[in-house]
């Protein structure tokens, strides 16, 4: 048997300290090269790849823009905790009428489609929102509101409610104490 190196007595090639720490640099930037060869190569094959292969065009599907408002600032949204009923529905609420006193247990997130809603919030506030706004209805007891219509024309109102499984859509409420009998 041959044996084409020379070893020291710790079991290496006889080359120098020095001289193995510069061989394992040299393999270590090495092997990140080829790292960065790799994945560039990964990456320029992935532009050759076709966009179809991404996204495809959609077929036989409609939509129909049946409500659009814009918030007068940010929206923030609340689901409640455990399950979720999400429930949209169409509200109309006709000259002079209203939806009486009441709260909700989650969010509504309502667009006025037509008409002048005018709100009289818990703290005795009164909110005014025309067609083409959308505004949040919180949750809760201390949330206490009632819509009115003032107009002269149907208030309708696209609302999704995002409520505990299992709840009312809304309850009723004791009238808040505002002056005036807002």
């Amino acid at each position: 048997m041959r044996f084409g190196g020379v070893v020291d007595a710790n079991g290496g090639t006889g080359a120098t300290d020095e001289e193995r720490v510069t061989d394992e640099a040299g393999a270590t930037k090495r092997g990140a090269l080829r790292k960065v060869l790799l994945v560039g190569v990964c990456v320029a094959a992935l532009g050759l790849v076709p966009a179809a292969a991404v996204a495809t065009p959609g077929s036989g599907v409609s939509g129909t823009v049946v409500a659009e408002g814009t918030s007068q600032g940010k929206l923030k949204v609340k689901t409640p905790r455990g399950r979720t009923d999400v429930t949209f529905r169409e509200i109309t609420v006709e000259p002079g009428g209203s939806t009486g006193w009441h709260t909700h247990r989650g969010q509504l997130i309502a667009v006025v489609k037509s008409g002048t809603l005018t709100r009289t919030l818990d703290d005795c506030s009164v909110e005014v929102t025309p067609a083409g706004t959308s505004f949040i209805e919180p949750s809760g007891a201390d949330h206490r509101h009632i819509g009115r219509n003032l107009g002269t024309e149907p208030v309708v109102l696209w609302v999704t409610y995002l409520l505990p499984e299992g709840s009312e859509l809304s309850d009723d409420a004791d009238a808040a104490h505002c002056p005036g009998g807002r």
